[in-house]
């Protein structure tokens, strides 16, 4: 579960970004301030940061560029000024996405998730990914439950390995099938779910790592 730091001096914009936050999944904490925001940076581990940039004790960019000292989290900023010059500067002090006030709250849930995405990708690119019980070793396409090797078919490796690479992302039965099978795939749900299952039976103990959205599809959490 991804977890997102607030960042506004305005309570109304916090309680409005974490309505939809904690709707979309994300598990949110606030901060009134950049010296707040710095200090939970410091003392928690966060996935994303929400940012605004015109704030009292310290202003966004200053906060942005402490934070860099110390941490890579991924960093939108917030700004009811939209000039070039004010993006660039975000830019360049280490933001990964900028976003205008007044702003579509849904439309900042979907830029949070692009920016998830791509850090995960990135994060993807490593050659081993693990987790409590569980080892990813993508270069040589092998899987470790509790230290033991576990043997997947093909299409289960490549479902697996989407997934993890994908994680705390919601992930529709049609962008797996798209994505693991192909755009030409002329199958249907149910050659997903029966993988997911054949996959979970084969993780073990790591099988809760797959959670199921209702009428949606799947999520890998870990």
């Amino acid at each position: 579960m991804y977890k997102v730091l607030i960042v506004d001096d305005e309570q109304g914009i916090r309680e409005l970004v974490k309505k939809y936050a904690v709707f979309e999944g994300y598990t949110v904490d606030e901060a009134a301030d950049g010296l707040e925001a710095i200090e939970k940076v410091k003392s928690q581990q966060f996935d994303m940061v929400i940012m605004d940039i015109m704030m009292p004790e310290l202003d966004g960019f200053s906060s942005v560029r402490e934070i860099r000292k110390f941490s890579n989290v991924p960093v939108i900023m917030l700004s009811a000024r939209g000039e070039s010059y004010d993006k660039i500067h975000g830019f360049e002090t280490g933001a990964d996405d900028y976003v205008t006030k007044p702003f579509s709250p849904k439309e900042l849930m979907l830029r949070i998730q692009a920016v998830l995405s791509r850090a995960n990708q990135k994060a993807g690119n490593k050659e081993v990914f693990e987790a409590p019980n569980l080892k990813v070793d993508f270069a040589a396409r092998i899987v470790y439950v509790q230290g033991a090797r576990v043997d997947l078919s093909p299409k289960e490796y490549d479902l697996l390995f989407y997934m993890v690479k994908n994680r705390g992302l919601a992930l529709s039965r049609e962008k797996l099938l798209s994505e693991v099978w192909g755009y030409d795939f002329y199958g249907d749900d149910r050659t997903l779910d029966t993988h997911i299952k054949l996959l979970r039976k084969s993780l073990g103990v790591c099988s809760e790592y797959i959670v199921t959205l209702r009428g949606m599809g799947y999520r890998f959490d870990a």
